[in-house]
């Protein structure tokens, strides 16, 4: 245990020499503050690493990550960190980023018993139980992408009805809103929603108003 720390120190060291060797200025340029343009709200699986795959640097995108990517209103934690993004920082663009492989949209398909996270994944059951006349139509690991990629919609159009998001349109502050889903096996991110920066876009999004019957 204790050599497995030491070895996170050592490459710490290991990676400021590096950075430093590129360019001396670094790291007195990352202290002057952040200016992201964007906002990724992603899951909290260490496969998917946002500034890795999107290969971007340190101070281009504020994360905020939780188990399965969920935007829920009564959470205080999220809430905080878009009101920031969004009111502060300015961002141009908040990403709502799922994955397929993902371990807690497996766990809400399951009748299993998993403790208090069970809770936090309810909305995920919900989301399952909505679309079952698609989904039960799909087997295996097909089924379970599809949930992933509903996920992220679903969690989009929850972004969209926050009061912090709602506020910045009426105010013509229009961050725009993405949907994307991350592919564990090839490295790519498939978007799942078109931009949406008004409320009338976010109707595209909303299983009501598209008239989807669920189960």
């Amino acid at each position: 245990m204790v050599e497995s720390i030491r070895r996170l120190l050592e490459n710490n060291d290991q990676w400021v020499a590096e950075m430093t060797a590129q360019d001396p200025e670094y790291f007195s340029s990352c202290s002057e503050g952040q200016a992201p343009s964007f906002l990724w709200i992603g899951c909290s699986d260490s496969r998917v690493p946002p500034n890795e795959i999107t290969k971007t640097d340190p101070g281009e995108i504020f994360v905020h990550r939780n188990i399965a990517n969920l935007v829920v209103q009564t959470d205080m934690n999220i809430l905080s960190v878009i009101q920031y993004a969004v009111e502060v920082l300015r961002v141009r663009h908040v990403i709502v980023c799922g994955h397929y492989g993902c371990g807690g949209v497996r766990a809400a398909m399951q009748h299993s018993d998993h403790g208090l996270i069970d809770n936090w994944l309810r909305t995920i059951k919900d989301t399952q139980n909505y679309y079952w006349q698609q989904l039960k139509e799909l087997k295996g690991e097909e089924r379970e992408n599809r949930l992933v990629e509903l996920n992220v919609i679903e969690q989009v159009y929850n972004l969209g009805k926050t009061s912090i998001i709602q506020h910045a349109w009426k105010k013509g502050n229009n961050p725009y809103l993405h949907g994307w889903v991350y592919d564990l096996k090839t490295g790519k991110i498939i978007t799942q929603t078109n931009m949406i920066n008004s409320e009338m876009a976010l109707k595209e999004v909303c299983k009501f108003e598209m008239g989807i019957i669920g189960s």
